[in-house]
């Protein structure tokens, strides 16, 4: 059953983002620094070849999850949106999904692995302040799920 909260709109950030900036730790530094503990982030740019994107798990029936995992070859376009909350250890967690571009390719998944931003990267975050949301490690599949 779905469980839900409530947030208020805090502070606005806008990011430029510089070549070889690590992605997702850039953006979690800044909100750490920032001390952004809910937001809502969207991002726009470029990717280094060799990033590293989740795409599902190989059987979703399995236990343990055992993530497919695809290589960008080349750089590629970005366009994804995430959320950032604070995990078990009060660290801010961002969970972004982008779709990732090249020629006439698509790929879409969780850029959770790594990977490096290509010359330009563009970031808005919206703070949410006033909401007790938190990650916290489900302990059957290891993820970290929102709590509300």
């Amino acid at each position: 059953m779905m469980k839900y909260t409530q947030a208020k709109m805090g502070r606005i950030f806008i990011l430029r983002l510089h070549d070889n900036d690590h992605l997702p730790d850039v953006i979690e530094e800044f909100a750490l620094k920032e001390r952004v503990s809910s937001a809502l982030c969207f991002l726009v740019g470029g990717v280094k070849d060799k990033g590293r994107v989740v795409v599902g798990p190989k059987n979703g029936e399995v236990l343990p999850v055992e993530p497919m995992v695809r290589f960008l070859s080349g750089v590629h376009e970005i366009c994804g949106v995430g959320t950032i909350f604070l995990n078990e250890e009060k660290k801010p967690k961002l969970h972004m999904h982008a779709s990732f571009g090249r020629d006439k390719e698509t790929l879409t998944g969780c850029l959770r692995m790594g990977m490096d931003i290509w010359r330009i990267g563009e970031a808005i975050i919206l703070e949410l302040t006033e909401t007790t949301a938190k990650r916290v490690i489900d302990k059957e599949t290891s993820f970290e799920f929102l709590e509300v």
